[in-house]
């Protein structure tokens, strides 16, 4: 970070999806957050924020529930506060629509957006808010995470540790269980020989040693990481030159067990292998026991 430039993080995202828990993550990190700022004075809070000298050096910017009442305004400022400062970053917080409405039925929280249910309320406000998720630097759905699951996550990506450079993540998922909403790169790995059908690797998970050697060792697996690191090898630089700070890049079978665990681990060691921080993540990997 440019020691005359403070840190300044906007905390966006659907409503329900975990503002108020990511900001109290991050304050608890010691940084300096600004909760539920109107639109109207996120231009101005954020000019205050890129001056130098400033007591603070990481700044949280939280926008809430009024920001979608002045959306154009809001991707108005953001614009002008990234062209003017190198070290502002966009957190979008994200989940599923169903996970969504459980929560407000749960809490009993009255929506921001008024519509005839609040199904429609969602929907609408994922609308609105389309177009300010495409610039965001770092997507987190919310939607499989518990708090202490959220928490470790922030805490990895906004930590104390060295901030500079490009973080990958490298997610195993199951196609059954739908596809990742904050993943960058996808890769459907469900061509690949299947050690469920084979009855000494079906109770297993990639992580077990036979089953990674059933996957890596075939034929076809190997043809493709040869085609796939060579395009990471094209992708992460250009991130790199895009100065953008996270990459997610997600690999699916059809379970999420065998094959995408055991590519998630070979990927990631190749990425830490480029000397990039690289987060390994398996989400379904302990959900039924459906084939993958």
């Amino acid at each position: 970070m440019d020691s005359n430039q403070n840190e300044i993080l906007i905390v966006v995202g659907m409503s329900g999806a975990g503002r108020s828990t990511a900001a109290d993550v991050l304050e608890d990190m010691g940084w300096l957050v600004i909760d539920n700022l109107p639109s109207s004075l996120v231009e101005k809070i954020g000019d205050l924020a890129i001056r130098s000298g400033n007591e603070y050096l990481k700044i949280v910017l939280v926008l809430g529930r009024s920001a979608p009442l002045g959306f154009g305004e809001l991707i108005t400022a953001l614009d002008d506060l990234k062209a003017r400062s190198k070290d502002m970053k966009i957190l979008f917080l994200d989940a599923t629509d169903d996970i969504l409405l459980r929560r407000f039925e749960g809490t009993r929280r009255k929506h921001p957006i008024a519509a005839p249910t609040l199904a429609d309320s969602i929907h609408s406000e994922r609308d609105i808010l389309f177009a300010l998720r495409s610039k965001a630097d770092v997507v987190i759905d919310t939607t499989d995470l518990n708090v202490h699951q959220f928490a470790d996550k922030v805490k990895s990506l906004f930590g104390n540790d060295d901030s500079s450079g490009l973080k990958v993540q490298v997610m195993s998922f199951g196609y059954s269980y739908g596809i990742p909403i904050d993943a960058d790169l996808v890769m459907d790995v469900r061509f690949l020989p299947n050690p469920h059908w084979e009855p000494t690797l079906r109770d297993k998970t990639g992580l077990d040693k036979s089953v990674s050697e059933y996957v890596i060792n075939s034929t076809a697996t190997r043809e493709f990481l040869e085609s796939f690191t060579g395009l990471l090898d094209v992708v992460i630089p250009g991130y790199k030159n895009e100065n953008k700070s996270y990459l997610t890049i997600a690999i699916g079978c059809t379970g999420g067990k065998h094959r995408s665990v055991a590519l998630a681990e070979f990927i990631g060691n190749f990425v830490e292998n480029k000397g990039l921080k690289v987060i390994v993540k398996h989400r379904d990997i302990n959900k039924g026991l459906e084939s993958n």
